[in-house]
């Protein structure tokens, strides 16, 4: 076997052997230098695969269990399976097995009609919030709704989005329940109706539907026409009302007064007329009670009763005239006066 050994730091190069350098054999130049060592392939094979061994191992113990929080249902499942619903706590799963889906139980919230942008700003969604009313009249309406998911697995897995189908659903029932208001009542009375109707219809939707999701309340934001001059035509009608309002009112502050005040003066006509009549009675009976005695006596006496009751009579008819006698025939008449007259005294 031919010894290499003294052409070592030399290449084959031009029909000659040359120094790694670039020097022919035997020619001047600074020594061969020996190159340095290779690296062990085989080492770093092993670093390589002691690196992905302890990467794997990591994956397995952290994969290997999972933390659920107050606000999260954990749904595990194994090849498309539902194994169990996991709520707050530490629990363990077989690794690269098993999955864990995280829901959100939390309450949110969202807007109907309207949408909230990431500046904080409401931005109106007029195709949702433009309803038909009960007289035929176009109103404005924009909702906020709020929901929760109820049931983790059936909100997973039994819609594609039931997000989506929460706005439909809530969409559909307001359309069919503001149908049977008028505009005026969906704008003032009617508010409270309105949203408990809607409620109801999502409620019994959501239901039937069973996509895992329960709302939990639903309120008028805000009610208005959807133009301008529509607006500023139900302003003045507003304003008619309100100004209706007052006067009914100031007539009914009125009516307070005055009634009060008549009822009054009713109840003290009648015990006005009411002591008229108790005065009348008595008189009246007691002028009963002095025939009565008067006859009595009458009945007795008739012919001395009547002279004194026709002197009685000319007394009190008469009460100024001077009697005088007389027999009818003669000139002279005696006045009674000097007769009646009392004497003087000495």
């Amino acid at each position: 076997m031919p010894d290499f050994k003294g052409f070592q730091g030399r290449e084959f190069r031009d029909g000659q052997f040359r120094d790694v350098g670039g020097t022919p054999p035997g020619g001047s130049g600074t020594p061969p230098r020996r190159s340095k060592p290779d690296v062990n392939v085989k080492k770093i094979l092993q670093r390589v695969v002691i690196a992905v061994l302890v990467l794997v191992l990591l994956g397995t113990v952290m994969g290997s269990y999972y933390n659920v929080s107050e606000q999260e249902n954990a749904v595990v499942t194994m090849f498309g399976k539902v194994l169990r619903t996991n709520t707050a706590g530490l629990y363990f799963k077989i690794p690269y097995l098993q999955q864990v889906h995280m829901v959100d139980i939390t309450t949110h919230g969202t807007g109907i009609g309207y949408s909230v942008s990431s500046g904080g700003q409401n931005i109106t969604n007029s195709f949702d919030g433009i309803m038909i009313t009960k007289d035929f009249n176009l109103i404005n309406i924009d909702f906020y709704m709020e929901y929760k998911v109820s049931d983790p697995v059936a909100y997973l897995f039994n819609s594609h989005d039931p997000e989506l189908i929460l706005h439909n659903i809530a969409l559909a029932s307001i359309r069919s329940t503001v149908i049977n208001y008028t505009v005026d009542e969906a704008m003032t009375t009617g508010k409270s109706a309105i949203q408990a109707d809607v409620k109801e219809k999502i409620v019994k939707d959501l239901q039937d539907q069973d996509i895992g999701i329960q709302i939990v309340n639903i309120t008028i934001q805000d009610a208005a026409p959807p133009t301008r001059e529509i607006v500023a035509a139900f302003k003045e009608v507003e304003t008619a009302k309100q100004s209706a309002e007052t006067k009914i009112n100031q007539a009914r502050k009125y009516e307070n007064e005055q009634i009060p005040a008549a009822e009054a003066q009713a109840d003290r006509i009648v015990q006005t007329a009411e002591a008229q009549k108790a005065a009348r009675i008595a008189e009246a009976e007691g002028q009963v009670a002095r025939f009565n005695a008067m006859y009595e006596q009458y009945a007795q006496n008739p012919l001395i009763t009547k002279q004194r009751m026709f002197y009685e009579t000319l007394e009190s008819v008469l009460p100024d005239l001077k009697v005088v006698i007389t027999d009818g025939s003669t000139q002279t008449m005696l006045p009674l006066e000097s007769f009646t007259a009392e004497a003087p005294a000495d």
